[in-house]
This record gives C-alpha cells, sequence and structure tokens, in this order.
C-alpha cells in the first residue's frame, strides 16, 4: 500500500536535515494520508479513498457547493 493521494498525487519526498553545524543527513517529508468514505450517487454506495488532508478541505467545498468530487 503506498503513501499516495488519489487525488492530487502528493507522495512522499526526500530532502536533508540540516543541523545548526551544517551537518546534512536524508530524511524523508510523508504527506498526512487519510481514508475519506465518500458517497457516489450514481450507484449509490459509499466508497473509501485515500487523500490527503489538504484535498479534504477541497472536497468538503465541492461537495458544500454540489458540485463533481
Amino acid at each position: 500500500m503506498s503513501r499516495k493521494c488519489s487525488k492530487t498525487g502528493k507522495k512522499t519526498v526526500f530532502g536533508n536535515t540540516r543541523s545548526h553545524s551544517m551537518r546534512h543527513t536524508r530524511r524523508q517529508f510523508k504527506p498526512n494520508i487519510q481514508k475519506k468514505r465518500v458517497y457516489d450517487p450514481k450507484t449509490k454506495t459509499y466508497k473509501v479513498i485515500k487523500v490527503s488532508t489538504s484535498y479534504l478541505r477541497t472536497l468538503a467545498k465541492r461537495m458544500q457547493e454540489g458540485k463533481k468530487v
């Protein structure tokens, strides 16, 4: 199971940790992925999608406006 958002495509990226002495070691920046249960009006069922929390805000906004998810 990959740590990737199904809508935005956000995934783990790599970078460096820089200490005060300017040493650098590799580290990971992981996206905040959550499972969200969303209603699909076409099939009249609920689907579980893995999305980032930044997309959850967009999802809530779209559902409030009645737009396509």
